[in-house]
């Protein structure tokens, strides 16, 4: 294990040799020249034009009920107040149509903010009993915000959100990425709603946070309310879209006087026992099934923080039992991997360091750490923050799937794979950087490395650009290849415009085995715009075109794919979005795409579509997407070559609050495909599923999650084969804070396997090694596997 470690760290001590030596000696943030005043505001701006807060140091420790008949009292007094909240949706630039004011503060220990939100129109506060931190928070709640920039770069940022029930969210926020709510950490809040509005009381701890401690700090700060009602966004100071970036128009906080988050250490334990039943596949003509009973397990993850703002974590034997399971997607008939997003907390916590910003075509452009790769890690080691204008982020694990998922007789099993990633960058003016990248991944004496260079650049107030140039050394069984990616972007936007330009340049031979690079061999144009009229009328919001192009070739100048789309959006009051679409795609299928192809063939297909979602009460949301179009037929029956099908696609999401307590998520996805000469179905493939979230308690919640997914292949014109899979999960969570938490899960699965799972040798439970493999029954769904788990965790902090 040694010998691998050495062949692999030398790429990212070299990232790393760089990082020292140049911010060896760097100052902290200096004090710039002085500017303008606000109301309320003792102290000059640092930036011309940019608002200036002094935050007071209060004597004694604010509480809620310091602010009872929503107006500060006692220790509250103390507070900084802060008014004037703008607009930013719907009417840009104009006054919030409630009252609100915020108070800050801080002691010794702690920032204090309190969010006083006033209900004078009397539109009513939406409030619901939630779990912590969900993946799309208060999607129809009220809530407030609050954005703290501490290294006042302008790039990263901490969110803190709470709805007007004390319920929690907290994430990382990264310019031209946003928000990554996987990042949790330990504050405080309470709440409290009364017939004139409501009252939020927060709590940060400094060792919560990561800054530079110095005399005295300038943070970068950004108060908001939503009010939900009205999709009304009100910030302070005023965020608007007519300028291109969020941070670059926060407010700066000075006043913070000797603070330092102090030495930082936290430990996380935790003990898990599980039984299960599952159905074992490593050996396709060998099916069977596999159970264990009380099996027991431990871990540990730590953090340790160091400079102030260095933050090393490392896991050991990690657990993600109670992770979500991924949200459904048509996977069927697709000619390239489909991207589900990483949800293991571990690998999604400062992960914005080990990649450039995706910026415009994040769905679209290459991403060289897709941590989701490292499927199952017994360690994990990671090192990210920032020195001066240097940030870094490293990252070593081990990865055991590649030894567990094949047979025991195969010479891989037992085997891992290691993986090292690192990234540092350097802030240049105001949000632009360079940065530098390397990533490795190791197995049984093969190797894939990758290598490069990245900038993003604030060219003016609406108008940013990047690059990305990588490449890649590979040695496999077959022996060594290299390959390169070029990505070049630029994105404009205003309050009525958006345009996206990017030029992609991947060779046939670019591999990333820790990225997400689904097609390679492509030279892309790729372009987006948009242009709204914003009449913010009673009724109708804005409207306006919009459209989408692709022009790819491949590298020896064969057009392989053109797709034109456009669409006309109306958005009116209460979150409802209309928008109808028309699409034109053309494909080209080479030999080298499909065995049995004897030259290139084109398929050209048409279509159109719908999008119709909104929010408008509490209770109820929705989001509809329906396409009728063409598509190419890539699975087809044996013996067969690719064909034009008629699809039918329908993605449908429901969300219903009938009770403060309960939240329901509902999901159904159809794709159909006719073959249209014959006039018979090709597939129907059908998910279904139901979430639900009953909140007992801030801490004790229930999570029952079931899932359909069905199948069913038309033998004569597909190769594919029918299969009904019905999963159903129960987590309870006691969760007293981030790190602290009890867990107990069961899953369930049925899936149309035949009880016998396979042909057995005639007076043997051998399975016959020439026979067809797994049996399936046409109706029957049968139990292939289960899980029952307790999980406990205690966070240490010191």
């Amino acid at each position: 294990m040694l010998r691998k470690w050495r062949r692999i760290l030398p790429g990212c001590a070299v990232i790393a040799l760089s990082f020292t030596v140049a911010s060896f000696g760097q100052a902290a943030d200096g004090t710039p020249p002085s500017g303008i005043t606000i109301p309320g505001a003792t102290t000059p701006a640092t930036i011309p034009g940019i608002p200036t807060i002094k935050i007071p140091r209060v004597t004694q420790a604010p509480k809620l009920e310091d602010f009872e008949g929503m107006v500060p009292n006692g220790a509250a007094t103390q507070l900084q107040r802060v008014t004037n909240f703008i607009q930013n949706q719907p009417a840009d630039g104009k006054p919030a149509t409630e009252r609100t004011e915020g108070y800050v503060g801080y002691d010794d220990t702690n920032l204090y903010v309190v969010m006083v939100c006033w209900d004078d129109k009397h539109v009513g506060v939406r409030a619901s009993l939630t779990r912590r931190e969900p993946s799309t928070p208060f999607d129809s709640d009220d809530y407030i915000e609050f954005t703290l920039d501490t290294f006042r770069d302008q790039r990263h940022a901490f969110l803190f959100d709470v709805n007007p029930r004390g319920v929690q969210a907290d994430a990382l926020y990264t310019e031209g990425e946003g928000r990554d709510y996987s990042w949790d950490t330990l504050w405080y809040s309470r709440a409290k709603v009364s017939k004139d509005g409501y009252v939020i009381w927060t709590a940060i701890p400094f060792r919560s946070l990561r800054f530079h401690p110095s005399g005295e700090n300038h943070w970068g700060i950004m108060l908001t309310r939503y009010i939900a009602q009205n999709n009304e966004f009100d910030n302070w100071p005023e965020l608007s879209p007519r300028l291109s970036g969020r941070l670059n128009q926060e407010a700066t906080a000075t006043g913070f006087d000797n603070i330092s988050p102090s030495r930082n250490m936290q430990f996380i334990p935790y003990v898990e026992s599980r039984t299960f039943r599952g159905l074992d596949t490593r050996d396709p003509a060998q099916p069977r099934f596999d159970s264990a009973n009380f099996r027991g397990k431990a871990g540990l993850d730590s953090k340790f923080v160091f400079h102030d703002s260095l933050v090393l974590d490392a896991t050991v034997n990690p657990d993600f039992a109670q992770v979500e399971s991924d949200e459904p997607q048509n996977t069927i008939n697709q000619r390239f991997e489909v991207f589900f997003p990483e949800k293991r907390p571990f690998f999604m916590e400062n992960s914005n360091f080990f990649e450039a910003s995706l910026i415009g075509f994040g769905s679209l452009q290459p991403r060289l750490v897709f941590t989701r790769r490292i499927a199952d890690p017994t360690f994990g080691v990671r090192l990210t923050g920032k020195q001066g204008p240097w940030n870094m982020g490293f990252l070593v694990a081990d990865d055991r799937s590649p030894g567990l998922i094949v047979p025991d007789n195969d010479p891989a099993h037992g085997q891992r794979a290691y993986f090292a990633i690192g990234r540092v960058s350097h802030d240049l003016g105001e949000q632009s950087s360079i940065g530098a990248m390397f990533t490795d991944r190791e197995f049984m004496g093969q190797f894939n490395r990758v290598g490069g260079l990245d900038g993003t650049f604030k060219l003016n107030k609406n108008w940013d650009a990047s690059y990305r140039g990588y490449m890649s050394s590979t040695r496999d069984t077959v022996g060594y290849s290299f390959g390169q990616n070029h990505d070049a972007v630029l994105v404009g936007s205003g309050r009525r415009f958006a345009f996206n330009l990017e030029y992609l340049d991947i060779t046939p031979k670019f591999l990333t085995e820790t990225g997400f690079v689904p097609r390679v061999d492509q030279r892309a144009i790729n372009q987006y715009w948009h242009f709204y009229w914003r009449l913010e009328g009673k009724y109708l919001v804005f409207h306006g075109p919009e459209e989408n192009a692709t022009q790819m070739w491949d590298h020896h100048n064969q057009t392989v794919q053109q797709v034109a789309s456009a669409d006309y959006v109306f958005g009116f009051q209460r979150s409802i979005i209309l928008a109808p679409i028309i699409v034109y795609q053309a494909d080209t299928l080479r030999p080298i795409d499909f065995f049995g192809l004897p030259n290139n063939r084109e398929f050209a297909q048409t279509g159109g579509g719908l999008v119709f979602k909104g929010s408008p009460w509490r209770v109820f949301s929705w989001n509809t997407r329906i396409f009728r179009q063409g598509t190419v037929v890539v699975v087809p029956s044996a013996g067969q070559l690719p064909y034009t099908g008629d699809e039918t696609a329908i993605f449908q999401t429901i969300g219903i609050k009938p009770i403060n307590r309960l939240q329901i998520d509902n999901t159904y996805i159809l794709d159909r495909v006719d073959n249209g000469l014959a006039h018979h179905a090709v597939f129907n493939n059908h998910i279904v599923r139901s979430k639900w979230n009953y909140q007992f308690t801030p801490e004790f919640s229930l999570r029952f999650i079931a899932q359909y997914n069905g199948l069913l292949a038309n033998p004569r014109f597909s190769s594919l084969q029918t299969t009904k899979n019905m999963n159903f999960d129960v987590l309870f969570t006691y969760l007293l804070h981030p790190g602290t938490a009890v867990y107990v899960g069961y899953n369930s699965n049925l899936e149309n396997v035949d009880p016998s799972l396979c042909v057995h040798l005639p007076g043997s439970e051998q399975c016959d090694p020439n026979g067809p493999g797994l049996l399936r029954s046409p109706y029957r769904l049968t139990n292939d596997g289960r899980q029952l788990f307790i999980k406990i965790s205690y966070l240490f902090r010191r």
